[in-house]
């Protein structure tokens, strides 16, 4: 079960924002001259020109040779460059071109110091997706690898090596040297741990067969599967962006099936990436030639009824070899490369490697169409001969951005992120996870989630401002299964006086959890620039049968809301109000600090009758209980003030065992500064204690009232209270 809220907390803030460019933008300086600014991107394609009669490459051409159109509208070449491999420079087979040998390093723009290098050389990366292959592919695709080092490799050949398995490697940057690459080569073979991508063997994405594995259902598994390895690709094209020459992705994979319009938006989101680093993709099957039996092989079950016996078994096992090919081929074909498919011999795929880069053209164009609508654009490239054949990739999808970008990318996006185990950080978040008992085995997980006011970009409307912002989180167990997901859009609109006050965006969610360990993530776009941000934590839900005191979360409160919704499982929800977690544990002088906790199943008289308890629950004794609590605050390890003990004699919620305390500590007395919280309980007939602690900041603000608990006598006022150091 799942509930959501959007709260707005008001503090005095004033937000800056700019607009976004794209294209064209207008910009006053400060002496008011509009400056104009214009966003344009090079289209760069490889042209290798061939004699029809006898296969030789054509030298010597020049600009004026050749014509390019875009979408059939010509288009003016504005650089030009031949490479030839004849041409390089001869590396010594110890020179590593970068000796940068990370992922990292290669995204910070550490790759290739000195351009001049690489000039004249043939780049290929060899990207080995050990996540989709069974051992004796990843065997035969190695060995294939390592004869083309030791007898084919040229002196103009750099080759890198690239690896995916729980997660993506550099294992050694470009080099020359073979000993270098064998090495690295060996280390795949004999890799413990890989799954069948597609046959729903094996373990899912090369995680350890152990207790806390676990094998999704095919739709999700496939579906993930694809995700991480077409944004692997992605991540590889991204970081050889500034190399211009024409780089070769060699691909061996156990196969990939797409599943579902998102993973077509993953496809043209790798292709585009690859198209724009100027790399074709040579996509190698590493299963090699299979013998597609309709009764299957040792690795799957045997099949039921007399399906084996009919064309269908047969049909399905082919359906499924070529859907698992399908992505590899699209791949290779709309980045210029080539699939190698159903054969053994792998030693192909590394002479059309050497075949198509020895020598080539890369022509260069800036597109008339300025639209930045992430479309696909055909391109046709003419020769002014005849005698001569032409191989170049058939087009590339336009740049995009945030605000024409599909709906389809655009789910993808959050979908990547909320799967990444890189965090988005370009936008603020806070989460806060706390715990209520509602039954028995069964607990109110109430999350809120903190995006700072200055975070999000408002458009003016009128006399309001507008935003919007896209929300996605996943709850998994232990085992790292999914036991709750959310995905909600927050539409924002804002008077003028709510902009100067606004200093946080609170949402406010929550799941319905058994006893134990979870993992929480959480992503948050601002769907004016599309900028992002994550938060994920460990969340522990007790299991209370062996506890001597029994205790929810402490919620700490400078917020609450009415709320009067007639059925309401939120303990949250009380007397029509609902309290408002406040998740930094930042409070200001002239507020009110709020208080809520419970205690479950106190110990009641011996002596006491049963009670009939409500179903889900045990049934408990009807005798009187005793609870006692207080909070003391603590500055530098001295005690600045304590609330009065408070005892509870009767049950606040007999239907689920609970005795709730609520505490209402406005916090004019207290110095601004730091603090630390002790919430004293104690269960006097049980002879049972707990002494929390909490963490909590005082900031300089106005003057307040006296102190109150819920349900006992008013204490004195001018009583001090305290707040807690910020954990964000």
């Amino acid at each position: 079960m799942t509930m959501r809220k959007l709260v707005t907390a008001m503090v005095v803030a004033v937000l800056a924002g700019s607009p976004a460019t794209m294209g064209f933008a207008q910009q006053p300086d400060a002496n008011g001259t509009f400056t104009l600014k214009v966003q344009s991107d090079i289209v760069l394609t490889n042209v290798v020109v061939r004699d029809k009669k006898t296969g030789e490459v054509v030298k010597g051409l020049k600009a004026a040779d050749f014509t390019i159109m875009e979408n059939g509208k010509p288009q003016k070449i504005g650089s030009f460059d031949y490479q030839n491999v004849d041409e390089a420079a001869v590396l010594h087979e110890t020179t590593t071109v970068t000796g940068k040998a990370t992922i990292a390093d290669l995204l910070n723009r550490n790759l290739a110091a000195a351009p001049g290098e690489l000039r004249d050389h043939r780049l290929m990366v060899m990207f080995f997706d050990l996540s989709s292959m069974q051992p004796e592919d990843i065997d035969r695709a190695v060995e294939a690898a390592k004869d083309y080092v030791n007898k084919k490799m040229q002196p103009a050949d750099l080759v890198a090596l690239v690896s995916l398995d729980t997660a993506l490697s550099m294992d050694q940057d470009f080099t020359a040297n073979k000993a270098s690459l064998l090495k690295g080569l060996g280390k795949y073979n004999g890799t413990e741990g890989t799954g069948l991508a597609n046959g729903g063997n094996g373990v899912s994405d090369g995680t350890a067969d152990n207790a806390s594995s676990f094998t999704a259902d095919d739709s999700e598994y496939n579906s993930l599967n694809t995700d991480r390895e077409l944004y692997a690709i992605r991540t590889i094209a991204k970081s050889l962006e500034r190399v211009d020459q024409r780089k070769s992705l060699l691909y061996f994979s156990g196969g990939l099936t797409r599943n579902g319009i998102e993973n077509q938006a993953s496809m043209r989101a790798a292709t585009n990436e690859a198209v724009r680093a100027n790399m074709a993709i040579y996509s190698v099957d590493s299963r090699g030639l299979e013998a597609l039996s309709p009764l299957g092989d040792a690795s799957t079950g045997s099949l039921r009824g007399n399906a084996a016996y009919s064309g269908a078994a047969t049909q399905s096992r082919l359906d499924s070899n070529f859907s698992s090919q399908e992505v590899l081929g699209t791949l290779s074909a709309d980045t210029g490369g080539k699939a190698f498919f159903d054969s053994n011999d792998f030693a192909p795929v590394f002479q059309q490697v050497q075949h198509d880069t020895e020598a080539y053209y890369i022509l260069g164009f800036r597109s008339t169409n300025t639209a930045r609508d992430g479309s696909y654009r055909h391109l046709t490239v003419k020769l002014n001969r005849s005698d001569v054949r032409m191989d170049y990739r058939p087009g590339y999808y336009a740049p995009a951005d945030f605000q024409h970008s599909k709906t389809e990318d655009r789910e993808l996006q959050l979908t990547e992120q909320l799967r990444s185990d890189l965090p988005a950080t370009d936008v603020a978040v806070y989460l806060q996870a706390l715990y209520f008992r509602v039954e028995d085995n069964r607990f109110f997980v109430p999350v809120s989630l903190i995006i700072p006011g200055s975070q999000i970009p408002f458009l003016k409307n009128g006399d309001r401002d507008k935003a919007n912002i896209d929300i996605v989180g996943q709850v998994k167990n232990g085992e790292g299964i999914a036991v709750g997901n959310i995905r909600d859009t927050v539409k924002l609109a804002l008077d003028q006086t709510q902009q100067v006050q606004r200093k946080n965006i609170q949402y406010s969610t929550g799941f319905t959890l058994a006893p134990g360990r979870y993992h929480l993530k959480f992503v948050v776009r601002e769907n004016q620039t599309g900028r992002m941000g994550s938060f994920e934590t460990d969340l522990q839900v007790p299991d209370m049968k062996k506890s001597p005191l029994k205790l929810s979360s402490i919620v700490l409160s400078s917020q609450r809301t009415p709320n009067t919704e007639k059925k309401v499982t939120n303990p949250l929800v009380r007397d029509g109000v609902e309290w408002i977690p406040n998740v930094p544990h930042v409070f200001r002088q002239d507020q009110h600090l709020y208080f809520l906790y419970e205690v479950y199943d106190p110990a009641r008289q011996k002596s006491a009758p049963a009670q009939s308890a409500s179903p889900g629950l045990t049934r408990r004794a009807s005798g009187p209980v005793r609870v006692l609590t207080s909070i003391e605050f603590l500055s530098g390890g001295v005690k600045v003030y304590e609330t009065p003990l408070v005892e509870a004699t009767v049950m606040s919620n007999p239907e689920r065992g609970a005795v709730a305390f609520q505490f209402d500590v406005p916090l004019t007395q207290l110095k601004p500064g730091t603090y630390v919280c002790q919430v004293n309980v104690i269960d006097d007939a049980g002879g049972s204690f707990s002494f929390p602690r909490l963490a909590l900041m005082v900031q300089a603000g106005g003057a307040a009232a006296g102190t109150k608990a819920s349900g006992v006598e008013e204490p004195a006022a001018g009583s001090r209270a305290l707040t807690a150091a910020p954990k964000l």
